[in-house]
């Protein structure tokens, strides 16, 4: 598709990446409607990964898609920077929006540097303070570049104050994956008819993900995991990342994931239903713990550090690769109902689901400085 089609009145590029981009990008990109130029980079580029769930949000495709998925950390961030830099000098945006800390994020972040175009980051101010995460050098190099930074909570306020990052730089939004599953969590009778189709009963099992390469690109660590699923006394259903079965294969796994229900990548709305119904959420995702505070579930998370330490000890427990997952699995099983029960009462730190809209105003309140500097 050719880069023209960026030329458009009063043009706010949206440049994604991922599923989890996507996901939280969705809501924006709802309110923005004919503004919206969403670019993706092509890092999740199957169906199940992408297509699907701008087909669920009802929003349109990528204006651009360039293809980068499959390669190295190094080449998609140069690669795509290249790219976003030709794809901005030919047909230059009002402003570039970037979201989170993947490849993507800090590719926009470097290109509309260059390009000398204003900056959004949407979630910002996330930290682990853990060098090792990639993500975590993405996203301090966002913030820094960014002209506007939309914090989703006081925690990622103060991070970014801590690193002299304020004023009117930084607005407190909340996080728009609370609009995103206000929008698609399916209602009682659509997730009965879910666990119906996968074969579990509600409550009564627990709901898998893991992709990151911490726990991945390590046998022993995969193994360990996957053995501590496989142990669990409830049925555990596994939407498997194409990444992480390449890995259980190369490493030769495989047996391990026939005592578990190994599914496709699913639909976000078919996750969000399911995650509902179930026990408990075991992942190293960070939208997904995000999620759990919204959908009231309790949520292992198998990490070694978070970003988001603002659930930790109330939806969520932080649970290093190890025995120690199948002994949190245990106590949530023994405290179930009671503990369903005190998280249903629990806010989200997250927000209240307005998180789109008072990013939208925050963008209109950039635009228009940026005109008046112009002048």
């Amino acid at each position: 598709m050719s880069m023209s089609i960026l030329s458009q009145p009063a043009s706010i590029a949206l440049v994604l990446g991922t599923r989890p981009e996507l996901i939280k990008f969705a809501p924006l990109i709802a309110l923005l409607g004919d503004r919206a130029r969403v670019v993706h980079t092509g890092q999740h580029f199957d169906d199940n990964l992408s297509g699907l769930f701008f087909r669920q949000f009802g929003i349109q495709p990528p204006a651009v898609n360039l293809g980068l998925g499959g390669r190295s950390r190094g080449t998609q961030i140069g690669e795509a920077t290249s790219r976003l830099e030709d794809l901005f000098d030919e047909d230059r945006p009002l402003v570039v929006a970037v979201h989170g800390d993947t490849n993507a994020t800090v590719a926009g972040a470097l290109a509309s540097n260059s390009c000398r175009i204003p900056l959004v980051h949407v979630e910002a101010g996330l930290r682990s303070f853990d060098r090792a995460m990639p993500e975590e050098h993405n996203r301090i190099i966002t913030d820094h570049l960014a002209d506007l930074c939309l914090a989703p909570t006081e925690t990622n306020r103060a991070n970014l104050a801590a690193e002299g990052i304020g004023g009117d730089r930084v607005i407190l939004t909340g996080n728009t994956v609370v609009d995103a599953v206000h929008q698609l969590l399916p209602g009682q009778d659509a997730r009965v008819a879910l666990t119906e189709r996968y074969g579990v009963r509600g409550k009564s099992f627990a709901l898998a993900t893991f992709h990151r390469p911490e726990n991945t690109d390590d046998p022993d660590v995969l193994r360990v995991i996957l053995e501590q699923l496989v142990a669990m006394p409830i049925p555990v259903l596994l939407p498997l990342h194409p990444r992480t079965r390449l890995r259980i294969e190369r490493f030769g796994l495989g047996p391990l994931l026939e005592q578990l229900h190994v599914l496709e990548p699913i639909g976000y709305a078919d996750f969000l239903g399911l995650a509902r119904e179930s026990a408990m959420l075991i992942s190293d995702s960070g939208g997904v713990q995000e999620e759990a505070s919204v959908i009231k579930r309790p949520v292992i998370v198998v990490r070694n550090s978070t970003e988001r330490p603002e659930i930790i000890g109330t939806f969520a427990q932080l649970v290093p690769p190890g025995p120690m997952i199948g002994e949190w699995v245990d106590a949530m099983l023994d405290d179930l109902p009671a503990l369903h029960l005190r998280l249903a009462e629990q806010p989200s730190p997250y927000g209240d689901g307005s998180a789109a809209r008072r990013s939208l105003g925050a963008i209109n309140t950039l635009l228009t400085k940026s005109r008046g500097s112009a002048r």
